[in-house]
């Protein structure tokens, strides 16, 4: 049984300058559910995954996020909204200085709530969950490729959101790194009941997807 949309789009249309980009877009996402959306470059994927992510304005139509509009929000409303989302690249983004412990609990720094202590054992707990418990004090450069999107993954999913944006996250690995981060992904988020909305042109993964949509021309194909 599907409840209310973590993510709720109608009749979106978005614009560069005076060429129109995105043409009556409608899509609902469920939380627990992963979305695979497949379409070739410039087909209007990033533009809507930033969308859905409160990192661009919206400017006509309907967008809402757990209910609340993103058409015509603040900057304010948008940044608290990004908070409550998780990210993960292509390029993991990781921060060389922080070891992966510190760079999950950068996430959980944004909300004041969570003391420092809570924060670690959050952080370590995480890692733990994507096997990786006995890196947390590693840097980046010590390791993997598919080690650090891990650690992405992590930071993404510890703040529990109802919403997960993942752009080309298996892009740069290799198939079994690629096959083993999008199954954590798949694992963590049915035990989390987190929606995530996955861009990508890697056919090898589309089979992790409870639903697969296809952009072309701006527009969602039926």
């Amino acid at each position: 049984m599907l409840f209310t949309p973590v993510i709720q789009i109608k009749n979106l249309n978005q614009y560069f300058g005076k060429h129109q980009i995105l043409f009556d877009i409608n899509l609902n996402i469920y939380g627990g559910e992963i979305v695979i959306m497949t379409g070739p470059s410039g087909s209007g994927k990033t533009t809507l995954l930033t969308l859905i992510g409160g990192l661009r304005s919206v400017q006509e139509g309907s967008l809402k996020y757990l209910g609340q509009e993103l058409n015509r929000a603040s900057d304010q409303d948008l940044v608290q909204i990004r908070r409550q989302i998780g990210y993960i690249f292509q390029g993991h983004n990781l921060l060389d200085f922080l070891t992966a412990k510190q760079n999950v609990q950068m996430s959980l720094e944004l909300h004041n709530h969570i003391s420092s202590w809570e924060s670690s054992l959050k952080s370590e707990a995480m890692l733990q969950s994507v096997k990786l418990g006995h890196r947390i004090d590693y840097f980046p450069s010590d390791l993997s490729g598919g080690q650090k999107q891990r650690v992405a993954i992590a930071r993404a999913l510890v703040n529990h959101p109802k919403l997960v944006l993942a752009d080309e996250p298996t892009a740069a690995l290799d198939s079994k790194s690629g096959r083993d981060v999008v199954t954590l992904m798949q694992q963590l988020a049915k035990k989390q009941n987190c929606a995530i909305l996955i861009v990508t042109h890697d056919h090898r993964i589309l089979d992790i997807a409870d639903r697969i949509i296809e952009m072309e021309d701006g527009c969602l194909k039926a």
